[in-house]
């Protein structure tokens, strides 16, 4: 009997070396959106998916996880298992904003991930829907002071908080903030009139100005955007506010650093591909596919910046 449970032993811990020795991916890998469908981040993931999969051989499964400012994805791929199999599209809002806004989080961005490339870079929109009786930023400040119990705004995330919170600070306005799950949200809102305006991510608002149910006022670049010619910057207006965010993908810390790499080379292949370039362009962003490295010298930058600016500006989500 003893020599029967040593024999299984032994092709227990075979098989095991056998499974360990796989090459990645073995399996469908999942990317974790911490916002609705349709917002910025599930456009641009949505982009790359299907050339992400035929790079990795596998099929590339796209999960939202919406709710309180991507904290419940955040702490979902934290506490995933460190395979490769569960990622994170982790943007600017959650992993260099939130930490900024919230005194206490159920994650680090920093010990509780590993970095893998960043996607791209944006700036952001300033938009209103095209039924208000606003074409500028000028107007819609004389809007906002004429009726001031009337304005508000839409955010989803930190990043567009902290800009609209920056924008009222430096116009003199007081929109009042109403949460939405997701920038695809929140632009439908200023579209049906539920909320005043929204400065938010280009993919969700690109269709709309194009449509015209939508109407553009100002970008938060420092120069104007290749992808809107037409459109101002807050700068050009007078409004000393500029806003650069970027999305990008990261691992559960502890993640092999053959996979992460694995799966680095792939995302720095996907964004130079003309078709996925074509895409993030329509949606107004530039393309990186950066080194985990230089990922994680932007995530540390960026952490110490927003947290200086939520702080001189007393922003807090507590």
């Amino acid at each position: 009997m003893k020599r029967f449970r040593s024999a299984a032993l032994v092709l227990l811990f075979f098989a095991a070396s056998v499974c360990a020795q796989e090459p990645y991916p073995g399996k469908p890998v999942r990317i974790i959106v911490g916002y609705s469908a349709g917002g910025g981040n599930d456009l641009i993931v949505r982009v790359m998916a299907p050339r992400l999969s035929e790079g990795l051989g596998q099929p590339i499964i796209i999960e939202n996880k919406p709710g309180a400012q991507a904290i419940i994805a955040c702490e979902y791929v934290a506490k995933a298992s460190p395979d490769g199999y569960t990622l994170l599209m982790g943007p600017t809002g959650p992993m260099a904003m939130n930490p900024a806004t919230y005194s206490k989080l159920p994650y680090s961005p920093q010990r509780d991930f590993a970095p893998i490339s960043q996607i791209g870079q944006f700036p952001l929109i300033v938009a209103v829907g095209a039924s208000l009786p606003v074409r500028s930023v000028k107007e819609l400040i004389e809007y906002a002071k004429a009726n001031p119990a009337k304005v508000n705004y839409a955010a989803s995330a930190a990043a567009f908080q902290i800009a609209t919170e920056l924008f009222k600070q430096k116009t003199g306005t007081d929109f009042v903030h109403i949460p939405y799950k997701g920038s695809g949200e929140s632009v439908q809102a200023v579209i049906a009139g539920q909320v005043t305006m929204t400065i938010v991510d280009p993919p969700p608002v690109s269709g709309p100005l194009r449509a015209g149910t939508a109407r553009g006022l100002a970008i938060t670049s420092a120069q104007r955007h290749p992808s809107w010619p037409d459109l101002p910057t807050l700068a050009e207006q007078g409004i000393d506010v500029e806003v650069g965010l970027w999305t990008a993908f990261f691992a559960p810390a502890r993640t092999p650093p053959a996979i992460v790499a694995r799966l680095q080379k792939e995302v720095a292949r996907v964004v130079r591909l003309p078709d996925v370039r074509e895409g993030l362009a329509r949606l107004g962003v530039d393309p990186v596919g950066g080194s985990p490295e230089e990922l994680g010298r932007v995530l540390a930058r960026d952490i110490e910046k927003w947290t200086a600016v939520a702080r001189a500006a007393n922003i807090r989500n507590d």
